[in-house]
């Protein structure tokens, strides 16, 4: 199920969590049918932007690729842009679900690591340089960027708020959760900026465990009496 989380209120919409579907159905057969649709129109959306180019790419070509009529594009998605941008969004939700799901004893930097691995670590293969390219032009379109942020923004809230229970903080209390979320978010991006323009292409996802790595290493090296997060910020 795609749900929206607190910290993410302000950049997540009804249309992006909620797409009608009949009545009569079970609530699980609901749930996973809307999140094998969204998948699909995203699949699609991305796949088409590359192989055509963004701007010759139509909402009614998105919905006949994934199956769909463009009135169930139109539930999930405001536009094309949306669509393409959806793997990356609910890529966001799914790591911060992953990391409030991790075993309570292990360490936090740790379950950090596996949450964000749970999403990458199969990318162990490097792709076909034409298709790279493709989708180098695809993510450096203008009208993109709006919802890039979007989903940079998604990573570090739901990242925050998991980090924030967690560690047993009331939300607003403390600043930490955020700003760990987007030193992760940054190192993630590095990553991806590093992959897409690799020469030649290699495989995402030891860029991801590196950058992490080195994030963790940095951070230890100009910390090296780094103390844990002040008690008051949980009472």
């Amino acid at each position: 199920m795609i749900r929206k989380f607190g910290y993410a209120n302000c950049v997540t919409t009804a249309r992006q969590a909620v797409a009608v579907e009949p009545e009569h159905e079970p609530a699980g057969l609901r749930e996973r049918k809307k999140v094998a649709t969204r998948h699909a129109l995203g699949v699609a959306a991305m796949r088409l932007a590359i192989e055509r180019g963004l701007e010759n790419v139509l909402v009614e070509d998105i919905a006949e690729a994934a199956g769909v009529s463009t009135r169930t594009f139109n539930n999930y998605f405001g536009s094309k842009y949306e669509a393409i941008c959806a793997l990356g969004f609910d890529r966001a939700m799914r790591i911060g679900a992953a990391l409030r799901e991790r075993p309570a004893d292990e360490p936090l930097w740790a379950a950090i690591v596996a949450a964000v691995m749970s999403e990458y670590g199969s990318a162990d293969h490097a792709l076909d340089g034409e298709w790279m390219a493709g989708i180098r032009l695809v993510t450096s379109t203008p009208a993109l960027h709006g919802e890039y942020l979007k989903v940079q923004a998604m990573t570090q809230y739901s990242l925050a708020e998991a980090i924030g229970l967690r560690l047993g903080f009331k939300e607003g209390r403390s600043a930490f959760p955020r700003i760990l979320a987007a030193s992760i978010t940054a190192a993630v991006q590095a990553a991806m900026d590093r992959w897409l323009h690799a020469d030649p292409p290699t495989a995402l996802a030891p860029l991801i465990r590196s950058s992490l790595e080195q994030l963790a290493d940095g951070m230890r090296e100009v910390l090296p009496s780094a103390r844990a997060p002040a008690a008051a910020a949980r009472q």
